[in-house]
């Protein structure tokens, strides 16, 4: 974007394409192949990423990663899924071949046991890279990073930890070891001189573009126990390294995750022209990929939702179609009503 742009336009009034669970690999196919003969409905699991860089090369400008609390290391280690291929006389493809499962920390896949692979292991090393791709790509806009916080029990797979105080505190700790404040949109940087940052966003908006360029804003995706226990640890979000996805009308309300921009289109309208920033979907378990099917995108650009995922910015490589999100001319990002 030229210099004139980011001193006249706010982050929220710029639109940007991002993924959906950023860091996935695909599941390795004859371990698929039976997932799918158990439950056809993992279908919904078919689809991989580039790497992270890479997603952000081509334009990209959010991500969302899934985190598992692991604080001594290797809770997660030697995945079952692996020994399924083995059994079937097949060699799987290699894994975790450094060990990274084994040391103490915060862990990125998707479902343990079964869709175990990912660009990056650990949650630092994630943050590193996507460090060290903005120190590469300098006057970049902001990252919009949303993370989930999973420990979904699932049948016939160990037990995650729980997700619990100690662990979003680590979240945060993590995030704040690798980003230092120059490099991060928090809610105190956003809330500047007013009491809440729901009045700053409201009545002042979010910063001018020129003034958070090479900034991350990570967002926690989550609502009930565990953003209240966050909120907890960070009172009015003070210290805090992540927005929360609070409802608005609440001291801590500015950024809303609001997956279906079908169900919720007047409503996400109503929030973005109130001042909030709201995430939304253009797609979801390979549906609209596989029926060539366009009408949530159209809603959700229709929105002014400022943040779209995709789980398509290129088209499947698993079955046959020409379904792509991106806004025209094949960019990620633009500034709406332009």
């Amino acid at each position: 974007m030229d210099k004139k742009n980011t001193e006249e336009t706010r982050l929220n009034n710029v639109q940007v394409i991002g993924s959906h669970n950023s860091y996935k690999i695909a599941i390795e196919k004859p371990l698929f192949e039976y997932l799918l003969k158990k439950e056809p409905k993992l279908r919904s699991l078919e689809y991989d990423h580039i790497p992270l860089s890479a997603q952000l090369d081509l334009g990209l400008r959010s991500l969302e990663l899934d985190v598992f609390h692991d604080p001594k290391g290797g809770h997660y280690s030697n995945p079952k899924g692996q020994e399924v291929i083995k059994s079937m006389g097949l060699e799987p493809k290699p894994f975790d071949v450094e060990q990274q499962l084994e040391t103490p920390g915060l862990k990125i896949f998707h479902v343990q046991e079964i869709d175990f692979r990912s660009h990056q292991l650990l949650f630092k090393e994630a943050l590193r890279e996507l460090k060290a791709w903005s120190t590469n790509n300098l006057g970049h806009t902001p990252i919009i990073i949303t993370i989930n916080t999973k420990d979904s029990e699932v049948p016939e797979t160990r037990k995650p930890l729980p997700f619990d105080t100690r662990a979003l505190q680590n979240l945060n700790a993590e995030i704040r070891e690798i980003f230092s404040e120059e490099h991060l949109i928090t809610p105190d940087f956003v809330k500047g001189d007013f009491n809440t940052v729901e009045e700053a966003v409201l009545k002042q908006g979010w910063p001018l573009l020129n003034k958070v360029q090479n900034r991350f804003l990570f967002v926690l995706d989550e609502g009930g126990e565990k953003m209240e226990s966050y909120l907890s640890s960070f009172p009015n979000l003070k210290g805090a390294a992540l927005f929360v996805n609070k409802e608005e009308g609440s001291p801590t309300a500015a950024f809303r995750i609001i997956n279906n921009p079908v169900e919720n289109f007047e409503k996400i309208q109503k929030l973005v022209a109130l001042g909030y920033m709201v995430r939304t979907r253009a797609d979801a378990d390979t549906k609209e990929a596989r029926t060539n099917d366009y009408s949530r995108f159209e809603k959700a650009k229709a929105s002014g939702a400022q943040v779209i995922t995709t789980d398509y910015y290129i088209p499947s490589t698993f079955f046959k179609s020409d379904y792509k999100v991106s806004f025209e001319n094949d960019v990620y990002e633009r500034i709406m009503g332009h």
